[in-house]
């Protein structure tokens, strides 16, 4: 087992409950990006936008009042990890507006999965018997899970949204490289912050922009707070908690996104969906809570 983290703050009452708050959040961002899909019509790289302009308002807003260093001897890093972290969130969005919310949210979760085969074919770091043998269950959740996918003929929404999961286990590892150059947190996410504006900018203007209404605003704007807030919540989960716990305790996601989906959305979820779920859930909290052994 792995050792016991030293530098928790016993002062913060909450802990590793940060994590639940980010679940949630992170939970209502997808279910309103569904809903403002299908009910004002915008697509996958506006949605991005405005969740990402979002967040460079008020993280560089806050960084120039503390005058904060934006200056980076890693700009070509930072580039790279904004373009994987930005096609990966594409992907997400695009899968989250065609699948059911629980199933979109779920492949994106597959994440730890390519994470761990990157950092073995890129890193060359070694993967522990233990971990293999989640990895193999890891997919044969993918697999379950994507039956009925595959079966309603949506084959190319399911593999999308898979991508994404891969696409963000390699925005991941950029991230790890990031921060054994000693990167800081925030410059990290405002620089990501800033490519995805620019690059979903770019991709909306070939699409086409659909006009912001009265009606549309609150719901972008909740886009974009719910979205930071569920990252400042785990942030400081990470910070304050139990590092095992907090990893387990991140797949609330795809319950509350179950829930939302099931209950806001009228997604319809199938056995073979909960089973599929159920078995990649199992394999990154037991990768999460053992894999360090």
């Amino acid at each position: 087992m792995a050792q016991t983290q030293t530098n928790i703050d016993v002062t913060d009452p909450l802990g590793s409950g940060w994590m639940i708050i980010a679940a949630a959040m992170f939970a209502l961002m997808g279910a309103l990006v569904k809903h403002t899909s299908s009910e004002f019509q915008f697509g996958a790289n506006e949605l991005v936008f405005w969740r990402t302009l979002f967040s460079v308002l008020v993280l560089g807003s806050i960084s120039l009042v503390k005058r904060e260093q934006f200056a980076t001897p890693y700009f070509k890093e930072h580039i790279s990890r904004g373009i994987a972290g930005t096609l990966g969130m594409v992907l997400f969005f695009y899968g989250i507006t065609h699948l059911p919310l629980a199933t979109a949210v779920t492949l994106n979760y597959t994440s730890p999965i390519f994470l761990a085969l990157l950092s073995f074919f890129v890193l060359k770091e070694k993967i522990s018997l233990y971990t293999q043998a989640m990895l193999v269950l890891g997919f044969m959740g993918i697999v379950v899970l994507l039956r009925p996918t595959f079966a309603a003929g949506q084959e190319i929404d399911g593999l999308i949204s898979l991508s994404a999961g891969l696409c963000a286990g390699w925005a991941y590892l950029k991230v790890r490289e990031l921060s054994l150059l000693g990167e800081p947190g925030w410059r990290v996410v405002l620089y990501f912050s800033v490519v995805a504006t620019i690059m979903t900018a770019i991709l909306a203007t070939f699409d086409g922009w659909t006009p912001v209404t009265l009606s549309s605003l609150p719901y972008l704007l909740a886009l974009g707070l719910t979205a930071m807030i569920g990252q400042l919540s785990l942030t400081r989960a990470y910070k304050v908690g139990q590092k095992f716990t907090v990893a387990s305790l991140s797949y609330l996601t795809v319950v509350f996104s179950t829930l939302a989906g099931v209950l806001w959305l009228g997604d319809v979820i199938n056995w073979q969906e909960i089973l599929g779920m159920s078995i990649i859930m199992v394999s990154g909290i037991l990768s999460s809570l053992y894999g360090n052994k």
